[in-house]
C-alpha cells in the first residue's frame, strides 16, 4: 500500500515539472512575438562617479592594509594636487582620521611640541580644530610602497637635487620593482651625477641576477665604489659565488675598496687628531706665553677658558638670543677682554708678589681657580649650560660615503691657525712683542735697557689669559659649559708646553697637533684613559733625553726655564 502511494507521488511531481517547463517556453515565445524583429535595443551605460581625493582618503581611513595599498597606487597614478604631501604624511605617521566629521587631517608637530592641523584633501589649514582624531596605521609593506611612490613623485621633479635625493633614498631599499622604476628613469635622465648614481644602484640589484655575465658586469661597475652597501654586498657574495670569473672580480674589487677605506680611515683619524690638537693648542698657547716669559705656573689658566665659555653663553642667552651666528662672532673679542682683565687683576693682585717662587705661585693660582669656580657656581649655578652651535657651523661635509668632516671642528681648526698667526704678528711685529721677547730671553738686561718689566708682565699675563678666553669660545662649541670646564684641559696644556718647548709658539703648535694625532691613533686600541697615560709616559721619556722640549728657547737666560 505504501509502495503504491510513493509511486503516485513521483508521477505527480514529474507531471508538474513538465507542465511548468512547457508554460515557460510558451510565455517566452509570446513575449518575443510582441517585439518587432527590426528594432535594435540600445544598451545604456551608467557613468561612473569621478574619483576624487576626498573619496580615496575616506577609503584609506577605513580600509585594511590590502585596500590601503591599492589606494596608494591610485593616488600615485591620479597625481592630485597635494598627493605627495598626503603620502609623505602617511609614511611619517602624521595622517589622521576624525571619525565624527569624516575629515582626514595632516597633523605635524614643531620642535616645541606645538601641533598644527591641515585638511589632507585640499591642504587648507585648520587652526581651530579641537576634535579627536585617530592615526591611520601602516605596516612594513605599505611603508615600503609609500617610499617608492614618493620617490616616483620626486623623480619627476624638475630640480636635479630633488631627483638625486629620491634616487639615494631608493638605494637603501632596492628591489626588482624599484629597479624597473630606475631603469625607466635612466632613459629620461639628463643629469650625469644622477645617471651615475642610478647606474650604481642598478649594479647592486644586478648582483643578485642568475646570469653570471650580468653579475660580472655589475662587479666591474662597482669596482672601487666606497659605499657601505657595495662593500657589504660584495663581501656577502664572495664566498658563495659559483662562477670563478665573477669570484675573482669580486676579490679584486674588495681589495681595491679595502685599500681606499684604509686610506680614508687614516685621513679621518688625522683630522680628528688635528681637531683635538687644535683645542690643545688654543688652551696651551696662552700658557706658553705666561709660563715662558714669567716662569709662573698658572693653575688658574683653565678658569680663564671657563670665563671665555661663560661669556659666550651670556651673549647667546641674553644679548643675541635670536642670532646664534652673531653671538659667536661677538663672543671672540668679548671673551678675550673679560679673561684678559681678570688675568691682569690676578697678576697685579697676587702673582707679582711671588715672582721667583714657582711653588708658591702654583698654590696661589690654584686657590684662585677654586675661587673663580665658586663665583661661577654662585652666579650661573652648578649645572652645565648648553651653548647652541650656529647654523653655519652645524652639519657634515660629506666628502665620500666613508669620510666626512664636521663643520664645527673644521672651523675650530681654522680658527686656531688664525689665532696662532695673530699671536706671531703681535710678538714679531709690535712694540709689545719686542719687549715680551726681550724679557723672556733676558729679564735683567731688558730692565737695564729701560723696559718696564712689571708692565710687560701684566700685559703678557693678560694676553695669555685673553687667548685662553678665546679657547673657551671654541670649547663651548664642542662641549657643555660648566664650572669645571677648564680642569679637564690644564694638565694637557702643561704637557703641550713642556713637550713643545717652554715659551716657543711653534713648539706649542707642533706639540699640540702632534699629541692630538698621537692620542687619536692610540684611543681605538688602548682606550681614552690608557692613551693619555701612554702619552704622559712618552713625554716623560722624551724630556729625559731632551730637557728643553722640541724647540728650546734661545737667549742668555734660557737655561733658567
Amino acid at each position: 500500500m505504501l509502495h503504491s502511494r510513493n509511486r503516485a507521488c513521483a508521477l505527480f511531481s514529474l507531471a508538474l515539472m513538465w507542465t511548468s517547463l512547457l508554460g515557460g517556453i510558451l510565455w517566452t515565445q509570446a513575449a518575443n512575438a510582441e517585439q518587432p524583429m527590426d528594432v535594435e535595443v540600445e544598451s545604456v551605460e551608467l557613468d561612473e562617479a569621478p574619483v576624487s581625493m576626498e573619496s580615496l582618503l575616506s577609503e584609506l581611513a577605513s580600509g585594511n592594509f590590502s585596500t590601503k595599498r591599492k589606494i596608494v597606487d591610485q593616488i600615485t597614478a591620479e597625481k592630485f594636487p597635494g598627493s605627495r604631501a598626503v603620502l609623505a604624511a602617511l609614511l611619517d605617521n602624521e595622517l589622521y582620521y576624525d571619525k565624527g566629521t569624516g575629515i582626514i587631517l595632516i597633523v605635524s608637530e614643531d620642535g616645541d611640541g606645538q601641533k598644527t592641523y591641515a585638511d589632507a584633501a585640499n591642504g587648507g589649514a585648520l587652526p581651530d580644530y579641537d576634535g579627536s582624531a585617530k592615526r591611520i596605521t601602516t605596516n612594513n609593506g605599505l611603508r615600503k610602497q609609500l617610499r617608492g611612490a614618493i620617490a616616483q613623485f620626486d623623480l619627476d621633479d624638475s630640480d636635479p637635487a630633488v631627483r638625486m635625493a629620491a634616487v639615494k633614498q631608493l638605494r637603501d631599499d632596492i628591489d626588482a620593482e624599484l629597479a624597473e622604476m630606475l631603469r625607466a628613469q635612466l632613459n629620461n635622465e639628463t643629469d650625469e651625477s644622477i645617471i651615475e648614481e642610478i647606474g650604481v644602484i642598478l649594479a647592486i640589484a644586478d648582483l643578485e641576477s642568475d646570469d653570471a655575465d650580468i653579475r660580472l658586469a655589475a662587479v666591474a661597475k662597482l669596482e672601487g665604489n666606497l659605499g657601505n652597501d657595495v662593500y657589504n654586498s660584495l663581501s656577502y657574495m664572495v664566498d658563495d659565488e659559483p662562477d670563478t670569473r665573477v669570484k675573482s672580480a669580486i676579490q679584486s674589487s674588495l681589495k681595491l675598496i679595502e685599500g681606499k677605506r684604509s686610506f680614508y680611515s687614516g685621513l679621518e683619524t688625522t683630522f680628528f687628531g688635528l681637531s683635538f690638537g687644535s683645542v690643545l693648542v688654543l688652551s696651551a698657547i696662552g700658557l706658553a706665553i705666561t709660563f715662558g716669559v714669567m716662569g709662573v705656573i698658572n693653575m688658574a689658566h683653565g678658569e680663564m677658558m671657563m670665563l671665555g665659555a661663560y661669556t659666550t653663553f651670556v651673549l647667546q642667552r641674553y644679548v643675541f638670543p635670536d642670532n646664534m651666528g652673531l653671538s659667536i662672532v661677538a663672543a671672540i673679542p668679548a671673551a678675550f677682554i673679560v679673561s684678559a682683565l681678570v688675568g691682569i687683576a690676578i697678576e697685579r693682585g697676587i702673582v707679582r708678589f711671588l715672582y721667583g717662587r714657582p711653588l708658591e705661585t702654583l698654590l696661589a693660582t690654584f686657590g684662585v681657580s677654586l675661587v673663580l669656580q665658586q663665583v661661577v657656581r654662585s652666579i650661573f649655578g652648578a649645572l652645565n649650560q648648553s651653548v647652541q652651535t650656529p647654523e653655519f657651523m652645524s652639519g657634515l661635509w660629506q666628502i665620500n660615503p666613508i669620510f666626512a668632516i664636521t663643520y664645527n671642528r673644521l672651523y675650530i681648526l681654522i680658527f686656531t691657525l688664525i689665532v696662532f698667526a695673530g699671536l706671531l704678528l703681535i710678538l714679531n711685529k709690535t712694540s709689545l712683542g719686542l719687549k715680551v721677547r726681550a724679557v723672556s730671553q733676558n729679564r735683567q738686561m731688558a730692565k737695564a735697557m729701560g723696559v718696564r718689566t712689571d708692565r710687560v708682565d701684566a700685559l703678557t699675563f693678560g694676553l695669555g689669559s685673553g687667548v685662553a678666553g678665546i679657547a673657551g669660545v671654541a670649547l663651548s662649541q664642542l662641549t657643555n659649559v660648566g664650572p669645571n670646564l677648564g680642569q679637564g684641559y690644564i694638565i694637557d696644556s702643561f704637557m703641550v708646553v713642556v713637550f713643545g718647548g717652554v715659551g716657543n709658539l711653534w713648539g706649542t703648535l707642533i706639540g699640540g697637533f702632534g699629541l692630538g694625532i698621537f692620542n687619536k691613533i692610540l684611543e681605538p686600541y688602548a682606550g681614552a684613559v690608557l692613551a693619555k697615560i701612554l702619552i704622559l709616559v712618552f713625554i716623560i721619556l722624551f724630556i729625559q733625553r731632551r730637557k728643553q722640549g722640541l724647540f728650546p728657547q734661545k737667549g742668555r737666560a734660557a737655561e733658567d726655564h
